[in-house]
């Protein structure tokens, strides 16, 4: 579903990673021009193939932080998108100081050229951000229970945190408009599972009839958002001037544990995988914590911009296993 409004010139940081390029498409799709800034060290410019055939598209393969023209790209644009950081709790876990680095630094130099012209920024939080809390499901007012710092593990959510505080630093100090997203398990084509995601990595093995690995006991639960609906409260939420100044979740309500998702996808797809459990000594470094649930209240995003995720779990799997297939 698009909403009407006149065409605008968006910059989006990350545009060439897994959600970016798919807000990318939809964004030229709505007849916007687009500015991709992505040094494509964990997206690709494959992810781009269709929409670099749009007039309407730039993109600059280059660091945010060391692309030279990023104060004036953000002065023309009529709003900013920024999406790139580190992704993957692989990657996390391997290289914390980069993560930090890069979450920090990155988002600082896109509010420090945003509040110039206070132009209006979109920053993308995630789930992480809640920490070791207990609670069944989690609400943007909640309080957050972030793990010590000798376990890597947690300095993504750490440094997304801190993006959190940034932005809402330069709001009160510049009387910036800026919004904050928390993603919730975002999945769909074009993810890929070099850095640990599940959904890849578990529809490519059951397509391959190879053994799906879930590590731990597998009662985890998350709840997977099809990017298509990201996107859609993504844009949304770019077309609402009351949602300036505010934190949403964005993620889908439907609830499944790891190993039932593992079952979902056998079942789906027809696949004559197994399912074999990794204790997590054997897939990470000693001492990793992982967050038993992850589910999001979203109430807030629909009395904003009257719209929730609404893609089934097996709807979404089907759509994965396509683009694989393709």
């Amino acid at each position: 579903m698009s909403i009407a409004r006149e065409p605008s010139r968006i910059l989006v940081t990350g545009g060439a990673g897994f959600v970016g390029s798919h807000l990318v498409d939809r964004l030229l799709a709505d007849g916007h021009e687009v500015t991709v800034v992505d040094d494509c060290s964990t997206g690709s410019v494959d992810n781009l193939a269709a929409a670099r055939q749009n007039p309407g598209l730039t993109v600059v393969r280059e660091k945010v932080s060391e692309f030279a023209g990023l104060e004036d790209a953000v002065a023309d644009a009529d709003f900013v998108y920024h999406l790139a950081a580190a992704v993957g709790v692989e990657l996390v876990v391997k290289s914390p100081i980069d993560t930090i680095h890069t979450n920090l630094h990155e988002s600082e130099e896109v509010l420090r050229a945003a509040s110039r012209t206070r132009t209006p920024v979109l920053i993308t939080s995630t789930s992480e951000v809640y920490g070791k809390s207990q609670k069944p499901a989690f609400d943007e007012e909640d309080d957050l229970l972030i793990g010590p710092p000798h376990l890597g593990r947690w300095s993504y959510a750490c440094s997304k945190l801190m993006d959190e505080f940034l932005a809402m630093a330069y709001a009160q100090e510049y009387d910036m408009p800026v919004v904050i997203v928390r993603l919730f398990n975002t999945v769909g084509p074009r993810q890929t599972g070099r850095y640990g995601m599940v959904a890849p990595r578990f529809v490519e093995a059951a397509l391959a009839n190879k053994p799906l690995r879930v590590f731990g006991d597998g009662l985890q639960t998350r709840c997977f958002c099809y990017v298509g609906d990201t996107v859609e409260a993504l844009v949304r939420l770019m077309d609402s001037p009351r949602a300036r100044g505010e934190v949403f979740n964005v993620g889908s309500s439907e609830e499944v544990s790891i190993l039932g998702f593992a079952r979902t996808i056998i079942e789906t797809l027809g696949s004559d995988s197994t399912i074999e459990r990794i204790p997590y000594s054997e897939a990470y470094a000693p001492g990793f914590q992982d967050m038993l649930r992850r589910k999001p209240v979203v109430d807030k995003l629909e009395r904003f911009v009257g719209f929730r995720p609404q893609t089934s779990l097996k709807e979404i799997v089907e759509r994965i296993a396509a683009s694989l297939r393709d």
